[in-house]
């Protein structure tokens, strides 16, 4: 049976025939067929479908024709502005009747960089001058300064580059690129952030998680946004009894039910077909001693058991190390440091002992001290005095002898010192306290209220260098498809035809695995081109093809699992 069909424009009063259409065949369901007018005259004009083919007068032979609907198309060059588009042009032959899923791996975007900056090397060279270039980077300090800075999707409209404290970011983003132990036995950045915002949130939830990956809390510091970041740094002051209101410190510690000893942290795993995985860190020591006690989290924007394995022991470390806070007030001629800064504390009460105070009187050329209470030192080992400058800068020299109790010579002692400088001692049967400021307040009386949180180096070394993995996985089971071993081909044939059966085996189990056949003849030449024959999609691991004529072919063969992933293929010829 087959239908004629006429497709007509009117130009100039005249019908004319611009597409002759005849539909053959047989089909039980509704046929749909279209057509595409490239040459349309001009507006206004009327179009028409005709039906050439007298309509059925039997029930034997069902053939209406309907008008379904028109679509204008308009060819024009479109901008996406701040969108990535992609497209691909697949071979039907290839997929069959299954449905094309299509999936990305996003890099991200170009962000400003510092001018200094090799963001493939992660180095930077010499002094930076406060420019930047574009260049893509993972680095989650200059990711965070271009959420703070972009008009578009930042805070740019409110927040300009000056409010930011870049070099504030360009010291922690050299602490974030420094490498460090993967676990593997490898080394890798020490934190990246490689993550995608879909949903619309609040600004500061947002700039929350990019700091949580570089281990960092934004503060507002009167005069820009800065942030102060846990890592080991110099001290930037000593208080003591001394040099304090009132020459009081006033301790708090952490409850115990904030101290987790076991930590379940949530990352997205490339080796797990980019899902999420957990990784567990815990600390047997204080589980035998308190219990376990579980915190589970999620890694933002990880995509490194590593840095996974990292985020989640300095979790615990903190809560576990660091667990004592300190408050005092100081007035304003004491107030020597800011937000994030690391400050001794030399507090004779807690010590026992008298570790701190200031000089009363000196003398340069015996290099002795008169200090403004008596000292005891230990019959053995070295003592060290460190001394605070009217410059502000630390400067540690040792104790040679105690000619009085309230007097001592040291070893070296520079013109820089003078009365009532603060000095603090380090004895070797006591640890020094040190703690990093989180917050200055100013009370009614003109004094500042400081509040700092104990700081304890060494967890550096412990988070950064605590992951050991095992290279190998432990089960033959893989998400990740396999290549296909072993591929062979075995013919028989005719005078004129093929009768072919390949056979191949697959190293380890995968969970809905698949294998996708593919036929070619060719030899990729430019006079012989290669040419697809036949491709299918089989759960066993052999195929078989009938009735190929005589011919070189080529057979590949690879594994694709049921998230689409497709292993490494296996190609034989013959």
């Amino acid at each position: 049976s087959s239908v004629n069909l006429l497709i007509q424009f009117q130009r100039s009063g005249i019908w004319n025939t611009e597409f002759d259409i005849t539909i053959n065949g047989k089909i039980t369901t509704q046929y749909l067929a279209s057509v595409v007018a490239d040459n349309l005259p001009p507006r206004p004009f009327s179009v028409r479908m005709v039906r050439v083919t007298p309509d059925s007068t039997t029930d034997r032979l069902q053939n209406k024709t309907l008008w379904s609907s028109y679509t204008e198309i308009i060819d024009i060059r479109q901008g996406y502005p701040g969108t990535a588009v992609a497209g691909l042009l697949v071979d039907a032959e290839q997929f069959g009747s299954q449905q094309v899923t299509r999936n990305y791996h996003l890099r991200g975007r170009i962000f400003q960089v510092p001018s200094n900056y090799d963001p493939d090397t992660r180095t930077y060279t010499g002094l930076w001058d406060g420019a930047f270039k574009p260049a893509y980077t993972n680095n989650p300090a200059w990711c965070t300064m271009d959420k703070l800075t972009h008009p578009r999707y930042g805070l740019g409209r409110r927040i300009g580059g000056a409010d930011v404290d870049k070099w504030a970011l360009y010291a922690i983003a050299q602490y974030c690129d420094q490498p460090v132990p993967d676990g593997f036995g490898g080394t890798e950045p020490r934190m990246t952030l490689n993550a995608y915002i879909t949903t619309q949130r609040k600004a500061y939830d947002v700039l929350a998680d990019f700091c949580s990956v570089m281990r960092c809390m934004p503060v507002w510091n009167g005069r820009k946004m800065t942030f102060i970041q846990d890592r080991p740094s110099d001290k930037a002051w000593t208080y003591t009894n001394g040099n304090v209101v009132g020459g009081r410190f006033k301790y708090s510690f952490s409850a115990l039910k904030d101290r987790h000893n076991a930590i379940e942290v949530r990352y997205t795993d490339p080796l797990n077909g980019w899902q999420t995985s957990t990784e567990l860190v815990e600390d047997h020591a204080s589980q035998a001693r308190y219990g376990r006690n579980l915190l589970k989290m999620d890694a933002f924007g990880c995509t490194s058991r590593g840095q996974a394995h990292r985020t989640g022991l300095w979790v615990m470390m903190t809560e576990l190390l660091e667990t004592q806070t300190v408050d005092f007030s100081v007035g304003a001629e004491g107030l020597r440091h800011t937000p994030g800064d690391i400050i001794e504390v030399c507090d004779n009460d807690y010590a026992g002992a008298s570790v701190g105070g200031r000089i009363t009187d000196l003398d340069i050329s015996t290099r002795t001290l008169t200090l403004d209470r008596e000292i005891t030192l230990p019959e053995s080992g070295a003592t060290t005095l460190n001394i605070v400058g009217p410059d502000g800068k630390p400067f540690s020299t040792e104790i040679q002898s105690q000619p009085a109790p309230d007097r001592v010579v040291t070893k070296v002692l520079p013109e820089t010192v003078q009365p009532y400088s603060i000095w603090g001692l380090k004895l070797p049967s006591l640890k020094r306290r040190l703690f990093r400021c989180v917050r200055i307040k100013e009370n009614d009386d003109g004094t500042y209220a400081i509040t700092a949180l104990q700081h304890v180096p060494e967890k550096e070394s412990i988070v950064d260098n605590g992951a050991h993995f095992d290279p190998l996985p432990g089960t033959t089971n893989s998400i990740i498809p396999p290549a296909v071993q072993h591929l062979t081909v075995s013919t028989d044939n005719d005078s004129t035809l093929y009768q072919a059966k390949a056979k191949w085996g697959t190293p380890r189990v995968v969970k809905d695995v698949r294998f996708v056949v593919r036929l070619t003849t060719g030899s990729g030449n430019e006079g012989d081109p290669v040419r697809l024959v036949t491709t299918a999609t089989t759960s066993e691991t052999e195929y078989a093809f009938h009735e190929l004529p005589l011919g070189d072919y080529t057979l590949t063969v690879r594994a694709i699992n049921g998230y689409g992933q497709q292993g490494e293929p296996a190609s034989v010829a013959f």
